[in-house]
Order: structure tokens, then sequence, then C-alpha cells
């Protein structure tokens, strides 16, 4: 997704949205939280996501400086993911957000994992 021209805004609310405004972004980070987890496991997790959207919205987090991609010279191949400090930043930002989910659509609580 070429976000360039949202990026280049000086509204901050736009480039943020263009960093992480897409569906499964938010989720993804979310679902990472504070440790490392592989791409089967992240799949096991997200089961609603096709593996070929969640191997791109990947690429994207890291290439926006919120995912670190480390992989391990082993076979079979091993990749882990985890986010950066710019990552973790949000994640009081998400769980806030399920907080107010949780105030007015009267669910379960969301509990960082």
């Amino acid at each position: 997704m070429n976000n360039e021209l949202f990026l280049s805004t000086a509204c901050p609310m736009t480039r943020t949205m263009a960093t992480i405004g897409t569906k499964w972004k938010p989720v993804i980070v979310y679902t990472l939280g504070k440790k490392k987890m592989r791409f089967g496991q992240l799949v096991a997790k997200m089961d609603l996501i096709s593996r070929k959207v969640l191997t791109e919205q990947l690429k994207e987090l890291e290439e926006d400086g919120m995912v670190i991609r480390e992989a391990f010279g082993e076979v079979p191949p091993r990749v882990e993911y985890s986010l950066t400090e710019k990552g973790m930043a949000l994640l009081p930002i998400l769980q806030e957000m399920c907080n107010w989910n949780r105030k007015f659509e009267k669910t379960k609580a969301c509990q960082l994992r």
C-alpha cells in the first residue's frame, strides 16, 4: 500500500491512520503484545486473516518500524516477530480501545497477551 501522500500531510491523525489504519495492523500489534511470536503462532491466534494478508501486513509494519522480523539460519527456517519501541508504544492505546468497546458494547475485557 502506498501511503506517501498521507504520510506527507501535516495532520498527525492522517499520518497515524496511514500507518496503522488497516483492518489488521492494530490486531497484529495487539496480538504480538510484549512477546516474540513465530509466523505459525500468529496464524493460529488470528484465524480470520489469510496467510497472504498476514504476510503483507507484517511486511508493512516492518517497513514502518513497528515490527522486527528476526530470521534464524536453521533448517527448517525459523522467523520470529516482535514489536519495536514504536510498536510497544501503541499497546496502551490499543488496550484503551478495548476498554472503550467493553464499556459501550458490554463485551468481555480485553487484556494484553
